[in-house]
């Protein structure tokens, strides 16, 4: 599909630097069948149906931004996926300064060696010592915001806790499954009082999630894999939920990704440990999800085209030209949607 297909225009005072507070204080649009309804994410139990069970990702964001110097020359280094014990892939910025071999000084006794180049651009560090990477980075590194929240304000002291979930238990994340940012203790309570379950899988969002489009049709589009893992007892569990009636809600694109990934024709979600790299447009045949709870995206963005995959293209564009009038806040820190097919 042509990717002009997918854009639309958002006034910029529509991207919201600070997250609502509290956190289940923000707006949701829902779409739930036919119906457009504005409410708040304190409103979900109402929302949904008891029995539904709510998937959410409990990854950790790390503090993966590095800035350095390779003699002379300054390197900013994003790093976005973990190939080894110490060896991490990375976004850099002076990348053309580099070669393979090079030593790079991130301060704070944080040192890397740039080992290869990939098609992307990306380099291949591999960080010096025997301390776990995540120690090096909690020395040397910055919590890695978004760039549209990062081109308009710098980093501040309560993102390292703004930009995490109440769910995050396993570092690797680069970016945060930001839905769940808008869950709260008190929310958790109400939905479970309501016969609201929840599960959580984990899946190691990378910085490719905010890379643009750049090809004209979908089908050029490479999407960068990250690393996903759903246990066995929670896929039994939430094949239980639907055998029961029920109904899986993936909380963010991320969980929802993964869900996909994990099951097969047969609509049966299996264990699953490894990378995804699915890239899901218009014509995808949801198997493992029956809604999903969302941010809103970028425009011509991979995560639009999903959503449009979800309730159709011109659903969505509907959908956000409605939020983008009344005053909706997007993206990362921004409000939320429910999307029932």
């Amino acid at each position: 599909m042509n990717v002009d297909l997918f854009d639309f225009a958002l006034p910029p005072e529509r991207i919201a630097l600070h997250p609502a507070a509290p956190r289940d204080a923000a707006r949701m649009l829902v779409l739930d069948g036919d119906r457009t309804l504005d409410r708040s994410v304190a409103d979900l139990p109402q929302a949904l149906r008891p029995g539904d069970c709510l998937v959410f990702n409990d990854t950790r964001v790390i503090p993966a931004q590095l800035e350095g110097r390779r003699g002379e020359a300054r390197i900013a280094a994003t790093l976005h996926k973990r190939e080894g014990p110490r060896r991490w892939r990375a976004f850099v910025k002076g990348a053309k300064r580099l070669r393979d071999g090079d030593r790079i000084d991130f301060g704070a006794g944080v040192e890397a060696t740039s080992t290869a180049r990939g098609e992307d651009g990306s380099w291949l560090l591999d960080f010096a010592g025997d301390e776990p990477v995540e120690l090096l980075l909690e020395r040397a590194g910055r919590m890695p915001l978004p760039p549209y929240i990062a081109a308009k304000r710098g980093i501040e002291a309560r993102d390292a806790e703004d930009y995490q979930t109440m769910f995050a238990a396993d570092p690797g994340a680069v970016a945060a499954p930001t839905a769940a940012l808008h869950f709260t203790p008190r929310l958790m309570e109400a939905l479970s009082e309501a016969g609201i379950g929840h599960e959580t899988l984990t899946l190691h969002v990378g910085a490719g999630t905010f890379l643009p489009v750049k090809v004209e049709d979908t089908v050029d589009h490479k999407m960068h894999a990250e690393w996903g893992r759903i246990d066995a007892v929670v896929a039994d569990r939430l094949n239980a939920v639907r055998g029961r009636g029920g109904r899986v809600i993936a909380v963010g694109t991320t969980s929802l990704r993964l869900l996909e990934s994990a099951t097969g024709e047969d609509g049966v979600i299996a264990p699953f440990a490894g990378d995804t790299a699915i890239f899901i447009t218009p014509g995808y045949r949801f198997r493992a999800i029956d809604g999903l709870m969302t941010n809103f995206h970028l425009p011509r963005s991979t995560l639009f085209m999903l959503v449009s995959a979800l309730m159709g293209r011109e659903r969505m564009q509907a959908a956000y030209a409605h939020a983008i009038a009344s005053g909706y806040r997007f993206y990362s820190y921004g409000d939320a949607s429910l999307l029932i097919p």
